[in-house]
């Protein structure tokens, strides 16, 4: 089906929509263990050094930079009985559950046997996990034609890649993460890593192959057709470089690689900022993780409505102020020694409420960047000639695997500068080095949000503009 068709547009079925979107739950566990749990486990259970961890991470996203857009270009020009996405989404299934369940059972080695072995599985993880995710993510302008359907496929999708990561933590913190007669800590419960690994492997593969086999009929009737073309390797780069060199999808990549930083920093932290910096307990850790779903459930009802109201472009900055606002303030007053003690029973109830909401501003905010990057493939297809909607959604997954990479790595590096001792009990942490983490932790959050809100000023595709995209391309 050409472009032609959007005269006969009919919206979407919601069934497509949730099949589309259930694909999300394994990047949405995938994503939750690497930017929440990875680093605890490695550095506090498994007792490698904090740097190393982040190193590994960091060196699979730079070999993630290249096989991301290779992958987005080969799907693009695949043809097979199975479409043009297809045959990727199905062959990643059983190798990225194994090598996720394996992760989190690693062998008893020195730490340069470990970093190998780390380094080794999240390779492995990152570029298996493109295989599906690049794909998957790439049928969205193929599903739909319209400005504002694009953001609610897209509210799906993220509430399940939320839904699904907090499932497997309110799992992790309620049943596997659990104190025990030999290790009265929750969090440093290695047996339970062990178990959430092979659990996160089945529902992995589970929501791939219901995810691929659910929408493989709306694709093949939805989705453009494109001749095949062949050429060397070098044209092929330089048929993404001519790809990604737009002036919009600069702007969008920029902000995108701030936010997904920030966000990765605030993940890889946010389970040591819980049990030293605010001293929850256990079951108070697993309302927090639950109420996650809340925030999922905020974001898909805010984003459509608001991008309908405000359009794509000032939706996100509205939405961006409002969450970057309020992300920072519960740590910026406890440094100034506003908000009530640890321990009081008015704490709790104070930060997850705050965290809840301005989670959900976050989700929303990230659902209308994804429904944007979908507006680029017309705007491409004007200029080029080619629909690559792969190539664009690989830069996308490439950057949102960022906040695993430099997210982690950056924490790491903070946690040496503070002098984070390892192992340790939440009594036996110093004052001064809690009160420094979170010093450290503000600027670095502000300072990369407000890179990621000026970037979005540059982007220039409106509701307007994808219409006019569109006629250009029926003319």
């Amino acid at each position: 089906m050409t472009i032609n068709a959007a005269n006969n547009y009919q919206p979407l079925p919601l069934r497509a929509q949730i099949l589309h979107g259930v694909g999300a739950v394994a990047y949405g566990i995938k994503d939750n263990g690497f930017a929440y749990f990875l680093l605890l486990f490695y550095s506090t259970v498994v007792g490698l050094e904090s740097a190393l961890v982040g190193t590994a991470l960091l060196i699979a996203m730079v070999l993630d930079a290249i096989s991301d857009p290779v992958i987005g270009y080969w799907s693009d020009r695949t043809r097979s009985r199975w479409g043009r996405r297809h045959p990727f989404m199905y062959a990643s299934a059983f190798p990225v559950a194994v090598c996720y369940a394996f992760l989190w059972s690693p062998p008893d080695w020195s730490s340069q046997g470990l970093f190998l072995y780390l380094l080794v599985m999240a390779v492995l993880i990152r570029t298996l996990i493109t295989l599906f995710e690049t794909p998957s993510s790439s049928l969205l302008p193929e599903l739909t034609l319209d400005y504002d359907e694009r953001t609610a496929v897209q509210s799906w999708r993220l509430f399940f890649a939320w839904t699904g990561g907090t499932a497997l933590a309110v799992i992790m913190f309620g049943f596997l993460l659990v104190p025990t007669a030999s290790q009265p800590i929750g969090t440093l419960n290695r047996d339970g890593y062990e178990i959430y690994g092979w659990l996160a492997a089945g529902l992995m593969f589970l929501s791939i192959m219901i995810s691929t086999l659910g929408t493989q009929k709306y694709v093949r009737y939805f989705g453009p057709e494109q001749a095949p073309t062949r050429g060397s390797l070098a044209g092929a780069f330089g048929e993404i470089k001519e790809t990604l060199f737009d002036k919009n999808f600069f702007a969008l990549i920029l902000s995108s690689i701030s936010g997904s930083v920030a966000t990765g920093l605030t993940a890889a932290l946010s389970f040591l900022m819980l049990t030293y910096f605010w001293q929850f307990s256990s079951p108070q850790i697993f309302y927090w993780t639950a109420l996650v779903v809340v925030s999922a459930v905020l974001g898909m009802l805010i984003a459509p409505r608001v991008a309908r109201l405000l359009g794509k472009k000032r939706a996100v900055l509205v939405l961006g102020v409002l969450a970057f606002t309020i992300q920072p303030l519960p740590v910026l007053l406890r440094l100034l020694d506003v908000l009530p003690a640890n321990g009081d029973p008015s704490l709790f109830p104070i930060i997850v409420t705050i965290n809840t909401l301005d989670l959900g501003l976050i989700i929303a905010m990230q659902a209308v960047l994804g429904s944007m990057v979908a507006d680029l493939v017309e705007q491409a297809q004007v200029t080029t000639g080619r629909r690559s909607e792969g190539v664009f959604f690989a830069a996308m997954t490439f950057v949102r695997k960022t906040n695993q990479g430099l997210g982690v790595f950056f924490a790491g590096l903070m946690l040496q500068w503070v002098d984070f001792p390892e192992g340790s009990a939440p009594s036996e942490v110093s004052p001064d080095v809690l009160w420094n983490l979170g010093a450290t932790l503000i600027p670095s959050q502000c300072i990369l949000w407000a890179l990621m809100l000026w970037a979005l000023f540059y982007y220039r595709i409106d509701r307007e503009r994808h219409q006019a995209n569109l006629a250009q391309l029926q003319r």
